[in-house]
């Protein structure tokens, strides 16, 4: 098991990382929830812990190809109770540093790639979080935490 904070190798079994004593944990690839390192399945949505299932293509102009089930069902389940409703919102800018110097030295192809492999690995985290994307912004994304699921810890 690789530790989510110092990226080290663990064995499966271990409970605490060998390098930093973080806690370790096995997270669902598809809901991201906390399951018994002996579990075949998520006990929360059901999919396998064992089998690597091959990732779906992302089409960035539709959400619902970028957005997991379970953060969508709940973006849907609380929509007719927050439409037209004021909350605090944090707003997240991030993108890839340099990008226009880095662009200038390499070939499209491997720009492309980058940029898939950078906006992929944000919309991951964001939407650990339980964030929504917003607008892909070329090299970057604008991302909200807070809406439209009110986190009152979101900042």
């Amino acid at each position: 098991m690789k530790c989510p904070k110092c990226q080290t190798e663990n064995k499966p079994e271990a409970r605490f990382c060998k390098k930093c004593r973080t806690t370790l944990e096995l997270r669902c690839p598809s809901c991201s929830a906390a399951c018994d390192p002996e579990s075949a399945f998520c006990d929360r949505c059901g999919r396998s812990l064992t089998e690597q299932e091959a990732p779906h293509p992302i089409d960035y102009s539709q959400p619902l190809s970028y957005t997991p089930k379970h953060l969508a069902d709940k973006i849907l389940a609380v929509r007719p109770s927050v439409e037209g409703e004021r909350k605090q919102v944090t707003v997240l800018f991030a993108d890839v540093k340099d990008f226009t110097s880095i662009s200038e030295k390499l070939d499209p192809e491997d720009v492309h790639k980058l940029i898939s492999e950078c906006l992929v690995f944000l919309t991951e985290e964001i939407h650990h979080y339980e964030g929504a994307i917003a607008q892909f912004l070329g090299d970057g994304v604008m991302a909200l935490f807070g809406a439209p699921i009110a986190h009152e810890d979101a900042p």
